[in-house]
């Protein structure tokens, strides 16, 4: 695999030791079912931009994480057309990492990817656990006639019988949605965000328990007030530290082998919303790595 040199790429950091890579940033800037506002082909290299700002040291963790883990970013590649190529295309790279029991981290692009990008972990693993954070449930057959849709991610990850879902954040919800919900109780925990003042996190701790955890992340989950730079924005969303607290549990309580983040919709003079992309990553491979107590 081609990397970028570690000044280019994620948090820019130009590594005077060896270590060997934990973790491969995998940038694949998909754009080609978005439904409203456009622009998320340009969210990887603009999360990789505004990670050179994050600081290192974490003082929750009390140490520099990146020393500990070992971070390459992927070079700028051509990604396919057609979408079942693309979605090929990245479950191919996902399978190489895993093969090298390596971390990815794929920033997106749409949320389309999700599909591909877990196949090889549905492959590897009995049973595979989605914690999925978004403002829409994406549980739809097919929107706009496409099946491999944005809209319908998570319903394509429930077609292999071995992945169940934990979602955080839902706050828009069509109706045939909810019905399929309903009949897939077993295999969907839902934790909706006008509850999220009554969240028993206890039960998500119990939940999540030793299960093989892979990550994605929609930006949208965020209320729209903090991460307006998305095609999709929502009211009445999460903030950063209620996200924060989730990943940590899933953290100390799980294996979570792999992660996306997506459908960042960067706004040109607004580096603020890039930023918080760039650092939750971080945070992510930080609390993923890294033993921590609270």
């Amino acid at each position: 695999m081609n990397y970028l040199p570690n000044k280019q790429g994620f948090l820019g950091i130009e590594n005077k030791f060896k270590i060997k890579e934990k973790a491969v940033v995998v940038p694949f800037g998909l754009e080609k079912t978005v439904s409203y506002g456009s622009g998320t082909k340009n969210g990887p290299k603009e999360i990789i931009k505004a990670s050179h700002q994050v600081e290192l040291f974490d003082e929750d963790l009390n140490c520099e994480p990146y020393k500990k883990i070992g971070i390459k970013t992927l070079k700028p590649f051509l990604i396919k057309k057609k979408m079942s190529d693309a979605l090929k295309q990245i479950s191919q790279i996902n399978e190489a990492l895993l093969k090298k029991n390596i971390f990815p981290m794929v920033f997106g692009g749409e949320h389309s990817i999700t599909s591909g990008c877990i196949i090889p972990f549905v492959k590897k693993f009995d049973k595979l656990c989605l914690l999925h954070f978004d403002a829409h449930a994406d549980l739809r057959e097919s929107y706009n006639g496409n099946k491999f849709s944005h809209a319908s991610v998570v319903k394509r990850c429930l077609d292999h019988k071995n992945v169940n879902v934990i979602s955080f954040g839902i706050r828009n919800i069509s109706k045939g949605e909810i019905s399929f919900l309903k009949k897939n109780k077993r295999k969907i925990n839902i934790f909706w965000a006008k509850d999220k003042r009554k969240w028993d996190l206890r039960f998500f701790k119990n939940l999540i328990k030793n299960k093989t955890v892979y990550i994605t992340l929609d930006v949208d989950v965020f209320d729209s007030s903090l991460m307006p730079a998305t095609g999709t924005p929502e009211p009445g969303g999460l903030f950063w530290d209620e996200i924060i607290k989730i990943i940590k549990i899933a953290a100390k309580h799980s294996k979570i082998v792999g992660a996306d983040i997506n459908e960042l919709s960067p706004i040109k003079g607004f580096e603020t919303y890039n930023f918080l992309v760039a650092k939750l990553a971080y945070k992510i491979l930080s609390y993923r790595f890294i033993n921590f107590k609270f």
